[in-house]
């Protein structure tokens, strides 16, 4: 087993980047605070947009982080090196009292999410992009910075870009492993709804690799259309049906035909929902 490979490097890199920053209480006369008026309230999250990569996985992809209002962080988990790989990815769940939340929020303002200044844009082709969110009592921050994790040496940035992406990085780093902050955990994180985003199946080309089939127990499938998304569909699995599919996915993989009631055969890219997702439209693609 190992961590998602970008997280294990954000915390590896965390503490030299960190060190060198702000580091204040985001301003005591006018402190953000989250909002925290619900389970699901978003109050921080982290996520790639972009990039070169498959519509699936596009429309799949998971946060690199996300905090909300009730001390919840979830992150990727333990990642099992084998191939194919298992049908769910693997999500771990931390809690954080009210202090801890609070301090999540001051050092994301410390770290410039709530800046604008230019991070320069690295000579970089198919590379995501990195995109900070931080909802308060004072509204909503967006940063995005390009290129954050494969920044080369020759990237024509200035000392004050490199810092500030330096400060961005120490923040990730922090919140993927929360403990700093006071978190308790981890935990698996259980979700209340699965996503499938639907695609036709076809056979592996390396015949080892063929999986056994196994009956959807979730919605009808192909289901509605993904905008921009060739051939592509998605369904939301709740209640009874989304612990239905989690059951049946313990024992499938990315590359299991799954068998719809009429017979048809699907490649299912299947994706836990966040607290504040709620459907196949939270889901990515950008």
């Amino acid at each position: 087993m190992r961590r998602a490979p970008l997280l294990a490097l954000v915390v590896l890199l965390a503490g030299c980047a960190a060190g060198g920053g702000a580091g204040g209480d985001g301003g005591a006369a006018a402190r953000p605070a989250p909002v925290a008026d619900g389970p699901g309230r978003l109050v921080l999250a982290v996520e790639h947009v972009g990039g070169f990569t498959t519509p699936e996985a596009l429309a799949a992809r998971v946060p690199l982080v996300a905090v909300y209002g009730d001390g919840r962080v979830v992150a990727p988990g333990a990642q099992i090196e084998i191939h194919p790989p298992p049908a769910l990815p693997s999500l771990q769940q931390w809690r954080l009292d009210a202090e801890g939340l609070q301090e999540a929020v001051d050092r994301a303002v410390a770290a410039g999410v709530t800046d604008d200044g230019d991070l320069g844009t690295p000579p970089l082709a198919d590379v995501p992009a990195t995109r900070f969110t931080l909802v308060t009592d004072q509204g909503t921050s967006v940063r995005e910075v390009a290129a954050l994790f494969e920044l080369p040496d020759d990237a024509g940035l200035t000392p004050e870009q490199r810092a500030a992406r330096g400060e961005l990085l120490g923040l990730l780093g922090e919140l993927a492993a929360p403990e700093a902050l006071g978190a308790t955990g981890p935990e698996p994180y259980a979700p209340d709804a699965v996503a499938a985003v639907v695609g036709p199946w076809t056979p592996p080309a390396e015949p080892e690799l063929v999986q056994p089939d196994l009956p959807w127990p979730g919605p009808a499938l192909p289901g509605e259309p993904l905008p921009g998304g060739p051939a592509l569909s998605c369904v939301t699995a709740r209640g009874a049906e989304a612990e239905a599919v989690l059951a049946a996915a313990a024992g499938a993989t990315t590359l299991t035909p799954w068998v719809a009631g009429d017979g048809g055969r699907w490649a299912l890219t299947l994706r836990p929902l966040l607290p504040h997702e709620t459907g196949c439209a939270d889901l990515g693609g950008g």
